[in-house]
């Protein structure tokens, strides 16, 4: 028998208080730039126990306006940017280059936090993409050298086949390059850091990007 999608939904619970612990979050201390913060609470999520605390989601929108939204990895965070890759030729790749704009969204459930990001997006010198390739996995490589990403599929036979390939050829050839593979830096106008509060008293900060620098403002929840 099929579940029921509302009952389910009704039984869920969000923050389990035995999987959840959720920390104070003082703004007034928070640092001038968001960056900082930020790395202070990927490290406490890490700390918590949130598994893949790196993933984030990743909105684009196409030519026509059109919204998508998916999971990616962060590839690092620094004054040029959050950083993720991907093909230039994949869907992403495509709506980055007809509109070079996006937001992230991180949320590690484990201290009910989230992160929101948004900003212009650029991309990083080719010797650059190549290094942050050859840096992950040989499983990573091997991804990235099946390439056709977005692409349709004619069957999993055929992927799997151009999947063995390309992880053979990955051992091989550890520097094996991938033209279209691009790592992208999301430099931020807007980051917002959002933490739960046990009687729906969350705490939301927003830091906005001026010509003076970042401010700061609270937000209602």
């Amino acid at each position: 028998m099929e579940p029921d999608l509302h009952e389910l939904l009704r039984s869920l619970r969000v923050w389990d208080p035995e999987a959840t612990e959720l920390p104070p979050f003082d703004p007034a201390a928070a640092p001038a730039e968001p960056l900082p913060l930020f790395t202070g609470w990927l490290a406490q999520a890490v700390a918590a126990g949130q598994p893949e605390p790196h993933t984030m989601s990743l909105a684009t929108a196409d030519e026509e306006g059109r919204p998508d939204v998916r999971t990616v990895m962060l590839h690092g965070a620094d004054a040029h940017g959050w950083s993720f890759a991907t093909h230039l030729t994949s869907r992403k790749g495509g709506h980055l280059t007809a509109r070079p704009y996006a937001a992230l969204g991180f949320y590690w459930p484990a201290q009910g936090r989230q992160v929101r990001v948004r900003g212009p997006v650029t991309t990083a010198p080719a010797e650059e993409s190549r290094s942050d390739l050859h840096a992950r996995s040989t499983g990573a490589l091997a991804a990235a050298l099946t390439g056709h990403q977005s692409e349709p599929l004619g069957s999993l036979d055929e992927l799997a086949r151009a999947s063995d390939e390309a992880w053979t050829r990955a051992r091989d050839t550890p520097q094996a390059p991938v033209p279209t593979w691009t790592l992208y830096r999301l430099l931020p106008d807007e980051v917002e850091f959002f933490q739960g509060d046990a009687r729906r008293r969350h705490v939301r900060l927003a830091y906005r990007r001026t010509p003076d620098g970042w401010t700061r403002q609270l937000l209602w929840p």
